[in-house]
């Protein structure tokens, strides 16, 4: 059974390009064998990942990340059951929302800046989706 896990979190320190590289190093060495796919996001602080895998698989990475002492403020955004996955294109893709024009996250936000946990987690699925669809997602498969 396949599952998407959206969440977010904030940094739990200053957040550098070798934090965002740690994590997607670990990401792209351990998810090809989890059969593990998403993105994640990041602007300022904070952090949005979307998980999707098998529900064990992702449950279980998901409780690994709320101990993880990169992160505070962890919270579950969006869980669902899916037929197909929407995100299988990355081990771990990346969106650094600097470096993107800021009217795509002023279309869901009141602010052009992230903050993924004053909007519902259907707000946040459409950002991520519009991202997929201007093509603002780096990264690799595999």
């Amino acid at each position: 059974m396949l599952v998407r896990l959206l969440y977010a979190s904030r940094a739990a320190g200053p957040v550098t390009p070798e934090i965002i590289e740690g994590i997607l190093v670990q990401c792209r060495a351990h998810n090809p064998a989890l059969g593990i796919t998403g993105i994640l996001c990041h602007g300022g602080d904070v952090f949005m990942q979307v998980l999707e895998g098998g529900r064990d698989v992702v449950n279980s990475l998901y409780a690994q990340i709320v101990r993880d002492p990169r992160h505070r403020d962890i919270a579950v955004l969006h869980f669902e059951e899916v037929t197909e996955r929407r995100f299988a294109g990355w081990t771990m893709g990346q969106v650094n929302l600097a470096k993107i024009n800021p009217s795509i996250v002023l279309k869901y936000s009141e602010r052009p800046a992230l903050d993924p946990f004053g909007v519902s987690g259907k707000v946040s699925m459409a950002l991520l989706e519009e991202l997929i669809a201007t093509a603002s997602i780096i990264g690799r498969a595999g």
